[in-house]
């Protein structure tokens, strides 16, 4: 072989290299597949058994959150309320009325803390700990769940979380009320009704500033989703009958269900 045809070998061998090279160096895409896998944040469980978990953020309220904890015990219907801990501070006896009726409690930050770029990870921690102490200190139990104020994660939250031994709980993309902007009770009731999937995990907020819109759409949602054979249940709970599915079928719990018992 000739220096020429060497050279010629040579050179198409490192392109070769340095492709398959850079194939190998891709970065990891960091999406909900890759979050879900981990077992890091969950946005839904879906199960074979006709459960819905009804999520409520942002409260307690001394108006709505009655109204909503009424209409809970009414139809047998178990919540999981994400609170603020400064409304915790402030109303008690909401978080400790919750927790009596049965509902689960979870963490939502002290002030409603955005996990933005500028945002330092010592305040973050430190929003979620007060936020912790607070619905303690009103008669709950530790929360095991927490839910970023608006949805928004990124490494320092889930490392937050971890260090916390917190689940992160998001939301079904599909079941999204949006019921904040008060958009009507049709358009919350159906958004749900014509979403509603097994193991699904609803948002919904039990303090909405302005004209609320939410308690009148579960006065619809509520009775409509009994009829067709659901049963509403805490997030933890959804959670365990996951857990216990994976048991009966053979097959490795996922980590995200580290806080129940399969």
């Amino acid at each position: 072989m000739n220096l020429k045809a060497a050279r010629v070998i040579g050179m198409f061998t490192l392109i070769i290299l340095l492709g398959s090279s850079s194939a190998y160096a891709k970065p990891v895409q960091k999406n909900r597949q890759y979050y879900e896998e981990r077992g890091e944040i969950v946005w839904e469980v879906p199960t074979q058994d006709k459960l819905i978990a009804l999520t409520f953020d942002d409260g307690p309220d001394p108006i709505q959150t009655p109204q909503i904890l009424a209409l809970l015990q009414q139809y047998h219907a178990k919540g999981t309320f994400f609170v603020l801990g400064k409304w915790a501070d402030k109303f008690p006896k909401l978080i400790k009325q919750e927790q009596l009726e049965g509902h689960e409690i979870a963490n939502h930050t002290y002030a409603h803390t955005y996990a933005v770029r500028s945002t330092r990870a010592d305040k973050y921690m430190k929003d979620m700990n007060e936020a912790e102490s607070s619905i303690i200190k009103a008669g709950a139990e530790r929360p095991l769940l927490f839910r970023p104020p608006g949805g928004y994660y990124n490494d320092m939250v889930i490392q937050a979380a971890k260090q916390k031994g917190y689940t992160i709980v998001l939301w079904s993309w599909h079941q999204d009320t949006r019921d904040w902007a008060s958009p009507g009770v049709s358009a919350i009731v159906n958004k749900v009704l014509k979403n509603a999937r097994n193991g699904d995990i609803v948002l919904f907020h039990d303090k909405v500033e302005g004209k609320s819109h939410t308690v009148a759409a579960l006065k619809t949602i509520l009775p409509k989703l009994q009829q067709q054979g659901y049963q509403f249940v805490t997030v933890s709970e959804l959670l365990a009958v996951k857990a216990r599915e994976a048991a009966k079928n053979g097959t490795s719990p996922s980590s995200l269900l580290k806080h129940v018992q399969p």
